[in-house]
């Protein structure tokens, strides 16, 4: 027994942050009979419960996706921010609850030579949702305001005509009947730097610190200008930045779906509740002998 205690503690230790997040989910999902009013509040009550919170705005945006999917409207959500900001935890905790079909996460990965040869929006451009869908960008054609303009993986010249031609190309999308949302999650220095040390010790999510987010550590300096110059020439009336505060995570999570919600306007279209019909009766069917079939070993 002392030797099972051992090593219950050396898990809960290793992977605290995983365990919490699969406890949260549980506690989340065991609240989603919860029923909202069709608007997030503009004040949530005093007192209020975190995951009671999430569970209802889960909740809104199962109500918000149907909307999207029976209307056909098109919905882009883009996630940006420093490494760490939490980006990936509200992404995760908005399309957990939703149809994957119908939500798609999008983050793509560094630039094959072909897309480098590419016009630079093109392969974003192939992301982009059909009728009915709502897409999620972690990361997305901002890439080339950030790490690639602090980094020198592009020209001043390409960073230049970034700038000129973004505001541009996110105009045509909102016209072409896209609605775009963008967030930019700010996080504070010391912040920061405790979610890169426990990203550091626990194994299990240090595959989320690349060398590219040590050197950005670096370069806080020349990462907090090139946003403040991004900002500065794309933040327009047609398509603004929303700042979140994400020195807090669950803060900032709830904020971000709440403010969400409000940005398309949508009605209560839950999907039905059916009756399930009884099963097909047997008429001479004979399940084959499980000797005959590969089955998973049993370990557990």
């Amino acid at each position: 027994m002392g030797k099972r205690k051992k090593l219950k503690r050396k898990l809960l230790r290793i992977s605290g942050d995983v365990l919490r997040d699969a406890h949260e989910k549980a506690r989340i999902e065991r609240r989603w009979h919860i029923v909202g009013d069709g608007k997030p509040p503009k004040r949530p009550k005093k007192g209020y419960r975190y995951v009671d919170e999430l569970a209802r705005l889960q909740v809104e945006l199962l109500k918000l996706q149907e909307w999207v999917r029976l209307e056909g409207l098109k919905v882009v959500v883009i996630f940006e921010g420093r490494d760490a900001a939490g980006k990936g935890g509200v992404i995760k905790r908005i399309a957990e609850s939703l149809n994957p079909r119908f939500c798609r996460i999008v983050a793509l990965g560094t630039p094959t030579e072909k897309e480098r040869g590419q016009w630079y929006f093109q392969r974003y451009v192939e992301q982009l949702p059909a009728c009915g869908e709502i897409v999620l960008f972690d990361r997305s054609w901002y890439n080339r305001a950030g790490v690639e303009r602090v980094m020198g993986f592009c020209t001043e010249d390409e960073h230049r005509e970034f700038l000129r031609a973004c505001p541009l190309f996110e105009e045509m999308l909102v016209r072409a009947g896209i609605y775009l949302v963008k967030y930019w999650f700010s996080v504070n220095d010391e912040e920061q730097e405790l979610r890169f040390l426990d990203r550091m010790r626990n194994p299990i999510k240090r595959w989320k610190l690349s060398p590219m987010d040590l050197e950005s550590r670096e370069r806080w300096v020349e990462y907090s200008r090139a946003k403040d110059s991004m900002l500065k020439h794309t933040d327009r009336p047609l398509t603004p930045w929303h700042i979140v505060n994400a020195d807090n995570k669950k803060k900032a999570r709830l904020n971000c779906i709440a403010h969400l919600l409000r940005q398309i306007p949508y009605k209560d279209l839950r999907p039905v509740e059916l009756d399930l019909p009884p099963r097909q009766p047997d008429t001479g069917y004979k399940r084959p002998r499980k000797s005959t079939q590969r089955w998973v070993p049993e370990k557990y």
